[in-house]
């Protein structure tokens, strides 16, 4: 398998005008096609919530239900790169939850970089992530 791409390759690729070819995914076999099939980037998303949790939205969403899928994409996809997707009140409390969560990606699932949403109002946020040397989409 080839060595997982970084934050320069991704840089060298949009200069290029190359796209990244990325997908969802929630568990290890889907995790070990994504690989296989040669996708550049995988996504564990709170959507886990519905897709695989029944719930009607991603609010009860809890870190640790990202964490474990997470572990089981990481297994799945070694040599992928990929992004943990912070839960509803990870990151919007304080910096220093933030900062704690997301290094949570990284320390227990082995996550590349992780995921959160909310435009302007969380550039502090993802300042104080970014600070800790996480990277962040």
């Amino acid at each position: 398998m080839a060595k997982k791409k970084g934050r320069l390759e991704f840089l060298q690729m949009k200069q290029a005008g190359d796209l990244a070819a990325w997908i969802t995914a929630y568990d290890f076999p889907t995790a070990s096609f994504a690989e296989a099939a040669g996708m550049d980037m995988i996504l564990v998303g709170d959507s886990l919530g519905m897709v695989v949790l029944g719930y009607e939205g991603t609010v009860p969403v809890t870190m640790e239900d990202c964490i474990r899928h997470s572990q089981a994409v990481r297994r799945g996809a070694p040599n992928t790169f990929c992004i943990g997707d912070m839960p509803f009140l990870s990151y919007q409390v304080s910096d220093e939850d933030a900062v704690l969560n997301a290094g949570r990606f990284l320390k227990e699932a082995d996550m590349d970089a992780v995921k959160l949403e909310g435009g302007r109002r969380v550039t502090g946020r993802i300042r104080a992530i970014t600070d800790a040397g996480i990277q962040v989409m």
